[in-house]
């Protein structure tokens, strides 16, 4: 009988810790970025290489631009190779795309960079006429195709990045179709999973009290960076701890 209390006793006693042991985290340690218009992924290599002597493994998307759908595809291809949560990180257009894309069940946060941050039913085109302009820059194709006046683009996008650098990036920007910056998203991701956002407070590109407007409506945890639009260009550190700080809150 003795032994009979003290196997029930047991057996108790082990439910009872198994009920209040706190549940194991899984660590996110996959980061996934996806570059906006005009510039493309190749300028993410530092904050890239900042991530990874960090032990993530970071992949970055080089969608097509040519629509919002397939830019859309393009991201959730590469999702699905990845072994585990991923953190989503968009930069300017990129952040349309990641609003649409994160509803993926492997991403486990989203990080807007210098980016739009829309609605279901908004599009890059529609929230740039919810503040002013911050250039007068934009041009179109025949084939209406998006780029930056070249002239214009250091001032514009890159206006703390060597001049050099600018000016070689100004002569070889990815256009963005019309059609892919006037597409509304579908669904936001971002009312279901949490965000973080980085303003980038000397931005030429979108204006920044649009960035600020958009993250606070999306609840982002937000900081802010005296950088270009090209801010993960001139402060990859920044740009780095932040897409951290999200992996490190979003462990599952």
């Amino acid at each position: 009988m003795l032994n009979k209390l003290i196997v029930a006793a047991t057996g108790a006693i082990a439910l009872l810790t198994a009920a209040v042991a706190p549940a194991r985290t899984e660590q996110v340690k996959n980061v996934v970025i996806v570059h906006g218009a005009f510039a493309d992924g190749s300028g993410w290599h530092d904050v890239a290489s900042i991530l990874g002597k960090d032990g993530y493994t970071v992949t970055v998307v080089q969608e097509p631009l040519t629509s919002l759908a397939e830019d859309v595809a393009a991201t959730k291809r590469v999702l699905y190779l990845q072994q585990g949560p991923t953190i989503l990180v968009g930069h300017s257009y990129g952040g349309v795309v990641i609003t649409e894309a994160g509803d993926a069940s492997n991403v486990a946060g989203l990080v807007y960079i210098a980016a739009f941050i829309p609605d279901k039913g908004e599009s890059a085109i529609s929230m740039l006429s919810q503040a002013a302009p911050a250039n007068n820059d934009l041009r179109a194709t025949k084939d209406d195709f998006l780029y930056l006046d070249p002239a214009a683009f250091p001032a514009d996008f890159a206006a703390d990045v060597p001049a050099a650098q600018a000016k070689f990036m100004a002569n070889s920007q990815p256009m963005l179709a019309k059609a892919a910056a006037g597409a509304p998203v579908t669904a936001a991701a971002w009312h279901q999973k949490k965000s973080w956002a980085l303003v980038a407070s000397k931005d030429h590109n979108i204006n920044p009290d649009l960035e600020r407007s958009m993250a606070k409506r999306a609840g982002s945890e937000t900081i802010e960076v005296p950088g270009s639009h090209a801010v993960y260009l001139s402060k990859p550190e920044d740009v780095a701890r932040l897409i951290e700080r999200a992996a490190k809150a979003s462990a599952q």
